[in-house]
Order: structure tokens, then C-alpha cells, then sequence
């Protein structure tokens, strides 16, 4: 008997927004209930993608316009796709990802002012009709996020220097992302403790995608 193709769960949201954290937690409570998860993120997931990573999320601000990232952040999705995230679904796995189409739509698009045509079209070229199954939406203020993001460091910290209102830019994005897709996506209060959010996750998960 054929596997049953596995749920693609993704994870949205500003900087700072705990995605990884509840991505964490996500999979460790599936994997306690014995469902095959693989964990990834965009941009990355796949060795391709990760080396476009490093273009996109290092260096000077200005260092790409809107148009440019865009394309970046869809080669980089269309290999992610690809090598990593059908391969795993076709074998029954869960896929859980830290960002994906939406986030480009979000800061390309409301942050930076592209046409959201463009990227539609973008997004059938590099995806065609594929989406996930369930998007959790991690929404806080904006000056809490960055106050967050700002305690990680490291390199990775392109977009966290970009101005306040681009930052305000992506909140409501996300939020009317959300609200134009409300079969797919949540908006998951993401202010409360790691343990409260995690608990508000399992419910939406569990009410969405018939988990028990």
C-alpha cells in the first residue's frame, strides 16, 4: 500500500517572531505521536539554496532592490522544493518550514513595494499549484521583535536593519495575508510565553489537520 502523502506546515512571521523556537516544538510533539517530520527553512533547505541564503540575508542593506530579491528568494525556493521538501512528502513525512512564499510576498511585496503580480507570476513558475496545508502566522509588535532579534547577533541580520516602517510594512502584510486566506492560514498570538504560544499552536494544528 502507497505512503500517505505527508502535510506541509509552515511558519510565518516578522523578525524576532519565535519561529524557530515553536518550529522546534512543533516537531518534537509530532514525533512523539510517531509521524515522520522533517524540519527546513527558507531561504535554504537544500545546498543550493543555502548558498543563495548567504546572498540574501548578509551584507549591506541596499545590497539588492525588491525585483532582484525576489528572483533570489524564488531560485532558491524552486531547488528547496525540489531536493528537499516533495522528496519528503512523497515518503509520508510532515514537513515543517521556518518561512516560505508568503514571507516573500511580505517583504518583497509590502516592505518593499514590488507589484504582488510579479511575484504571483514568480510563484507559478518556481511552484506552480503547490501550497501548504497549514500556515501559523507568528504576530507581535514590531518593536518587540526586533528587540528579540537583536539579542541573537551573528551575521545573519540584513533584513533586522532595515528601517522601523518596513518592519511595520511586514507585520501588516503577514496579518492581511492571513486575512485573505483563512483556510490556510493562523494568526497565532506570538507576545505570550514560548510555552503558551507552543500550546496555541497544538490546538490550531490539531483542529486544522485532524491530529489527535
Amino acid at each position: 500500500m502507497a505512503l500517505a502523502r505527508g502535510k506541509f506546515i509552515t511558519l510565518e512571521g516578522g523578525e524576532g517572531a519565535g519561529k524557530s523556537t515553536q518550529l522546534r516544538l512543533l516537531a518534537d510533539a509530532l514525533r512523539a505521536q510517531d509521524i515522520m517530520v522533517v524540519t527546513t527553512r527558507e531561504p535554504g533547505g537544500s545546498p543550493g539554496a543555502e548558498a543563495i541564503r548567504t546572498l540574501l540575508v548578509e551584507g549591506a542593506v541596499e545590497r539588492w532592490d525588491g525585483v532582484t530579491e525576489a528572483l533570489l528568494h524564488f531560485a532558491a525556493r524552486r531547488d528547496h522544493l525540489v531536493k528537499t521538501v516533495w522528496p519528503a512528502l512523497e515518503r509520508g513525512a510532515w514537513v515543517i518550514c521556518d518561512r516560505f512564499a508568503d514571507s516573500t510576498l511580505a517583504y518583497q511585496g509590502f516592505g518593499h513595494g514590488l507589484d504582488p503580480k510579479v511575484i504571483e507570476s514568480l510563484y507559478r513558475v518556481a511552484v506552480g499549484h503547490f501550497a501548504p496545508d497549514l500556515t501559523l502566522v507568528m504576530d507581535l509588535p514590531v518593536e518587540k521583535g526586533l528587540e528579540r532579534a537583536g539579542l541573537r547577533g551573528g551575521a545573519e541580520d540584513r533584513y533586522e536593519r532595515m528601517g522601523l516602517g518596513f518592519h511595520q510594512r511586514l507585520r501588516q502584510g503577514f496579518l492581511g495575508i492571513a486575512a485573505s486566506n483563512p483556510m490556510r492560514c493562523a494568526v497565532i498570538d506570538a507576545a505570550q510565553t514560548p510555552v503558551d504560544v507552543h500550546k496555541m499552536v497544538m490546538a490550531t494544528v490539531r483542529a486544522r489537520l485532524a491530529l489527535p
